[in-house]
């Protein structure tokens, strides 16, 4: 019988040392590893750039929650995100993105990969006709997705979007930090590649940086193995350590993170000082329908737009108490920022830019009463 979500997380790559019987296996720091034969590994493991054990287990148990058939490891999301790109990518190629993706994967194709003669479009993807024009016309190598979007909470249909795809020819990557694979399993929808920044829900913690990527083809994961080992932008051990703490809560923490998110939504959807929330769980938004049939739950991210402009947003952020005022998301404490001015500075005066009246909130896993409290009388300040 299939194993469940919360028991892969647990027990994937998690087998009790065979040494002492200890139930968390312990970090392996070393950096190189004892042959017994000349250029015979054992295990597989020969030095830690290029395997190691602690790193080994979080990839096995990545790619399980994922249904990926491989994954990697990396020192951050952005450097994940960079190898698969440098794996798969030459001059001449094209990429399709969103066009509210996240500013610092904008910022690398745009000033890294387009210097080097790589080209890309900005679309909305959720016209699908639209979508499906861009695509023949400029047959990308990638099409580039994340859902739910970095700041505006975009729902994008992973099946539609890579349906058409691979009618064309180009593979489908799918940023899924917002969701974890506790409420979107991409690839189940038809994606190629699954990006994450394991800094965010999957360490959970707020205490430590990271990245991976999960393939479901044999060929292109050897792609970026080899990327990864070359090049070596590797997850520490430790580092490898603290993200598998993590993913063991990672489901019962993204029912609360998510249960937060939609009170709070609810709450202030119609407060005087909002002119709109964007959060896929509430009926009014334009992607509700698309994210109930592909997510499980609807997340812990939401965004606000404020009816004072930026003066708003500004006030906003120094006048609350349990939200703190901070870039990054995903830990178990809320947090809350200003993309323009924060997150997404980078893509100011693009076609990327966000709106400057608009918060992003990261709900964390507190006493929702605590929260309401908080957020209320934040708001009511800027009446």
């Amino acid at each position: 019988m299939p194993q469940g979500f919360n028991t892969r997380s647990i027990h994937v790559g998690q087998t009790s040392d065979p040494t002492t019987g200890a139930v968390v296996p312990p970090i392996y720091l070393s950096s190189t590893f004892q042959q017994e034969v000349p250029g015979t590994p054992l295990n597989g493991f020969e030095y830690s750039r290029c395997d190691n054990p602690t790193r080994t287990s979080l990839q096995e148990n990545l790619a399980s929650l994922e249904g990926g058939l491989l994954a990697y490891s990396f020192a951050s999301g952005m450097a994940a995100e960079d190898a698969f790109f440098r794996a798969v990518l030459k001059p001449g190629d094209h990429i399709v993105l969103g066009n509210d993706a996240y500013g610092g994967s904008y910022r690398a194709i745009e000033q890294v990969y387009g210097p080097w003669g790589v080209t890309n479009s900005c679309i909305d993807f959720t016209d699908l006709t639209s979508v499906e024009e861009v695509i023949k016309s400029t047959k990308p190598r990638v099409v580039r997705i994340e859902t739910p979007t970095n700041p505006l909470m975009t729902i994008v249909d992973i099946e539609g979007v890579s349906t058409i795809a691979h009618k064309h020819g180009a593979l489908v990557l799918v940023d899924n930090t917002f969701a974890t694979p506790a409420l979107q399993r991409p690839i189940e929808l038809g994606a190629d590649v699954v990006l994450h920044s394991t800094t965010k829900y999957l360490g959970g913690h707020s205490d430590v940086v990271g990245g991976a990527i999960v393939l479901s083809d044999a060929g292109l994961a050897e792609k970026v193995a080899q990327i990864q080992n070359w090049l070596g932008a590797i997850s520490s051990p430790f580092d490898a350590y603290l993200t598998m703490r993590g993913i063991k809560t990672l489901g019962v923490r993204m029912e609360r993170h998510s249960s937060n998110a939609l009170a709070l939504a609810e709450r202030f959807e119609n407060h005087k000082a909002v002119e709109r929330v964007l959060y896929p769980g509430l009926a009014s938004h334009p992607g509700h329908d698309i994210a109930k049939r592909q997510m499980s739950l609807f997340g812990g991210m939401m965004s606000m737009q404020l009816v004072g402009g930026v003066k708003a947003a500004e006030s906003l952020l120094t006048n609350t108490k349990l939200f703190t005022l901070a870039p990054s998301l995903g830990g178990v404490e809320s947090l809350i920022e200003h993309p323009g001015l924060m997150t997404h500075h980078s893509v100011e005066g693009t076609a990327l830019e966000v709106p400057a009246n608009l918060v992003r909130i990261s709900v964390g896993i507190e006493d929702i009463d605590d929260l309401i409290e908080d957020l209320a009388q934040a708001l009511d300040s800027l009446l």
